[in-house]
């Protein structure tokens, strides 16, 4: 195989301690992993030509590893760390990012946690320090904890506020049942207000573990002055023969889904979620399930998007999306419409998954969708982030690396005939639904709604 587009002969969690491989080695890219002591894996993509760095640490901890007691944990953490360190408190982490005109954030999903900076590329070094700072050295103190309750909660009432956010909620817990993955990133205001500060501080004291960390930086960077950078802010902590966990994977165990799940609000439009399980992100037909998605609710040519709203008018936005996690996934159809249209859309939206897992689509459909995975995918490599989050997701779900070609081959390898069987294979399995709108009751919910989803 020639150099572009190599992938390592071994996964990142069997690599040897203290080794280094090259994992890309281009004119436009060069990806580069070592494993430290520790377990620490240190993936970068040195992008030559451009004027920035970021730098995340991804932490395989996220809401389904919470338990029940503290639901909302992981995100009111990712919060707390911010709060202060041993040698920062918050406004000085705050003045520091703002001083060299970078971004310092964080995110929570529901099977990890990732910290970031994004600085110019002179200014690497104290985004390393900053970053690994609050990861690893975060105090977590009570009037910290009480702080950051308030605002926790403030963004609960946030996502109560919006629709969307609301209906996405309500459709994993529709379709997920009680399994962890089916709660909200969140938590719950219970959850949240009976969160003590022992709880929060052994969730990540037991947790946040360099075996289960991925450090990625992307840029104008070299993989040896990441390391160094990374051996003078971790120093210490850089020893033992701990080796990476694995990646996620197994089988997950789902309850019945509930056929329709209705949180009433007062809201001008009613809006909607369908959608049934999908495969994990392990499975080879992840591409597949990606043309699919493009072809079925991608963009303004999709099918859904044409027959709901270019033919019939009935709705300004609907759109389909896909979730892949370790052991399941799901594949939905959100749509936003006027209450007395519903019953109407919501058949329009049957007919059309009936439709396409009977005939599949067009190849001309296949090659739109196709076309659109493959631009929106190389243009949104155009910073620096993107790259960052691209090597260290990967990193973190599959302990291996796709170059950029390798993925566009995967993807222009889909035929429409894989397609068909994959819709054949998903869109005949049993729609869980979910509304957000001015009904009452379910029983107050369009007939039709309720014959979707039987």
């Amino acid at each position: 195989m020639s150099a572009r587009g190599r992938s390592a002969k071994v996964q990142g969690h069997l690599q040897k301690p203290g080794s280094t491989v090259t994992l890309e080695n281009t004119p436009d890219a060069e990806v580069k992993r070592t494993l430290l002591p520790g377990g620490l894996r240190v993936i970068t993509e040195r992008v030559p030509g451009l004027r920035s760095a970021s730098v995340g640490i991804w932490v395989q901890v996220g809401s389904r590893d919470e338990p029940n007691a503290v639901a909302g944990a992981a995100h009111y953490l990712e919060h707390l760390l911010f709060k202060g360190t041993a040698k920062r408190t918050a406004p000085q982490i705050a003045e520091e990012i703002d001083a060299v005109g970078g971004e310092l954030n964080a995110f929570t999903a529901k099977e990890h946690t990732c910290y970031y900076a994004h600085v110019l590329d002179e200014d690497l070094p104290l985004a390393m320090d900053l970053v690994s700072d609050v990861v690893f050295d975060a105090l977590c103190t009570e009037a910290d904890v009480e702080t950051e309750r308030g605002v926790v909660l403030e963004e609960i009432a946030m996502r109560d506020d919006d629709p969307e956010d609301l209906l996405h909620d309500a459709f994993c817990s529709a379709l997920l049942a009680d399994h962890p993955l089916g709660r909200p990133v969140l938590g719950s205001e219970q959850s949240i207000t009976g969160m003590t500060r022992t709880a929060l501080n052994g969730f990540y004291r037991r947790r946040y573990t360099m075996p289960k960390m991925v450090l990625a930086v992307a840029g104008n960077v070299t993989h040896a002055q990441v390391l160094s950078l990374v051996r003078k802010a971790l120093r210490e902590r850089l020893t033992g023969d701990k080796s990476p966990v694995a990646p996620r994977s197994g089988r997950a165990r789902i309850g019945n889904s509930s056929r329709l799940v209705l949180h009433t609000d007062d809201t001008e439009q009613v809006h909607m979620m369908l959608g049934v399980r999908a495969i994990d992100r392990h499975d080879d037909r992840r591409f597949t399930l990606s043309v699919l998605n493009a072809a079925l609710g991608g963009g303004m040519s999709s099918r859904l998007f044409q027959e709901v709203r270019e033919r019939r008018g009935l709705a300004y936005q609907v759109y389909s999306s896909v979730a892949s996690y370790a052991d399941t996934g799901h594949l939905s159809v959100y749509t936003g419409c006027q209450p007395e249209r519903l019953g109407e859309v919501a058949n329009v939206i049957r007919d059309v998954l009936g439709q396409v897992a009977k005939d599949g689509f067009t190849d001309e459909e296949v090659a739109r969708g196709k076309g659109q995975l493959r631009g929106g995918m190389v243009l949104g490599l155009e910073d620096t982030s993107s790259r960052m989050s691209r090597i260290g997701k990967g990193e973190l779900a599959y302990a291996d690396y796709l170059s950029v070609e390798q993925t566009l081959d995967r993807i222009a390898a889909v035929t429409a005939e894989d397609v068909a069987k994959l819709a054949r294979e998903l869109l005949t399995r049993p729609l869980a639904a979910a509304v957000v709108g001015p009904y009452d009751h379910a029983d107050d919910v369009p007939l039709e709604l309720h014959e979707v989803n039987r």
